[in-house]
């Protein structure tokens, strides 16, 4: 979809009548009715609390709501958030909306939103969710300030999580991503982050929006570009996470960063393949920290679904992995949960040799990730079970083992890149 496309005569005539602004808040929303009030109102305060002498648009792309979401950001006044800080911004903050499908397509949304920050000359671009019912004035400032007063390209958040929440991230995105691109970025795929005009214009350019791909999971994309460019990236801590709606849809979210992760290995294969180690990257706040009340996991069922996918997908996992790792899930397959235990060297490999598979297409790309969700969850049960009785620090050590052994196997990947059937 070309950027013309997405700016429609109306959308363009709202954006004309801001001019140009130093802060652009981005806001994508399908549906989100029951959730957008405090975001909008949190919002709202950063700017009054934070960036009263600054030009700020709130921008709200929406993919086909039916309840009323862009009408509640658009009429939700300042004037009550004024009555209770009793601070004034001294500029028109202005607030628009529109709506680029009749569905969502999270990727579209954040190009409307990217194209709307270029229009307008935007300093920095912040994104948030609009089911980050935690969120509180203060993320703004955390988020925009890198980007405007220290000249950073890209701003990920560090969460405060319930203690195995974001196994996804913990187990696949984060150490593959920092394996890869030897970048230590915590969050690859947020759901909140901030860029520089500089980086939203550059990935505005970008031919890959017609990859879909980059449609689905744009913001692993965002982040692979900053890592492989000439950008500053940096990482601040926001606070407690909400847990995103449809988070139980494991498929569509391995679509939306696994599969993007692995598509984006292709053309840059001839920068990461040198890269070996990690570095950390400027983290500004509090660490990483866990809220120690576990969410509620069916332990007994995880086993299940990983036997019955090992199993059923052996002719799919014949194409896709070795002799060797398909024998030893299989094996794996056959132990009880209080056995289970996949370990953290044969996990790398799995990845890694999937990853090869979806270079080479030995079947459908997308059958490739649908695959690995049965893995995964097998995966996920070993980190439960590894970490049920151990505290924060516990599973932060756990994490970077997990880390160290993607980037000691990291010459696997180049091996099996290479030779794959």
């Amino acid at each position: 979809m070309a950027e013309e496309m997405l700016l429609t005569d109306d959308f363009l005539r709202q954006l004309i009548n801001v001019g140009e602004v130093d802060i652009l808040v981005g806001l994508r929303t399908h549906n989100n009715a029951d959730t957008i009030a405090p975001v909008i109102r949190a919002i709202q305060t950063g700017i009054l609390q934070c960036f009263p002498r600054e030009r700020v648009a709130i921008v709200n792309a929406d993919g086909g709501s039916q309840d009323k979401t862009p009408e509640l950001i658009v009429g939700a006044s300042i004037d009550d958030v004024w009555s209770v800080s009793k601070v004034y911004a001294l500029r028109t903050l202005h607030c628009i909306s529109t709506r680029y499908a009749t569905s969502p397509e999270p990727g579209t949304a954040l190009r409307t939103i990217l194209a709307a920050a270029d229009l307008l000359h935007a300093k920095a671009c912040v994104v948030f969710s609009p089911d980050s019912t935690t969120i509180g004035p203060d993320w703004l400032q955390r988020l925009v300030r890198p980007v405007y007063n220290d000249n950073f390209d890209l701003v990920s958040p560090i969460y405060r999580r319930q203690k195995f929440e974001g196994a996804l991230i913990q187990n696949l995105l984060y150490p593959m991503t920092r394996a890869i691109y030897g970048y230590r970025v915590r969050e690859p795929y947020a759901s909140e982050f901030a860029i520089s005009g500089r980086l939203a214009s550059d990935f505005l350019n970008k031919e890959s929006w017609n990859d879909e791909s980059s449609r689905l999971g744009a913001e692993i994309h965002l982040t692979v570009a900053a890592l492989t460019g000439t950008y500053r990236v940096c990482q601040s801590f926001l606070g407690p996470k909400a847990q995103d709606r449809g988070a139980s849809d494991l498929v569509a979210a391995m679509r939306r960063t696994v599969g993007a992760l692995f598509s984006s290995l292709d053309s840059d294969f001839p920068l990461w393949s040198t890269i070996t180690g990690s570095q950390p990257v400027p983290t500004l706040g509090a660490q990483s920290e866990f809220v120690m009340e576990p969410a509620r996991v069916n332990r007994k069922r995880l086993r299940e679904m990983f036997a019955t996918g090992v199993a059923q997908l052996e002719p799919v996992f014949t194409s896709i992995l070795s002799e060797s790792t398909l024998s030893e899930l299989q094996r794996i397959a056959s132990l009880e949960v209080s056995e289970f235990n996949y370990p953290a060297d044969l996990w790398a490999k799995t990845v890694f040799e999937f990853a090869a598979s979806y270079h080479k297409s030995v079947i459908s790309r997308d059958h490739i990730v649908q695959a690995l969700v049965p893995l995964y969850r097998g995966r996920t049960l070993t980190f439960l079970l590894e970490n049920r009785d151990g505290s924060g620090e516990d599973i932060e050590r756990n994490s970077e083992s997990l880390c160290a052994d993607f980037e000691r196997l990291k010459p696997y990947l180049l091996e099996v890149w290479a030779d794959r059937k």
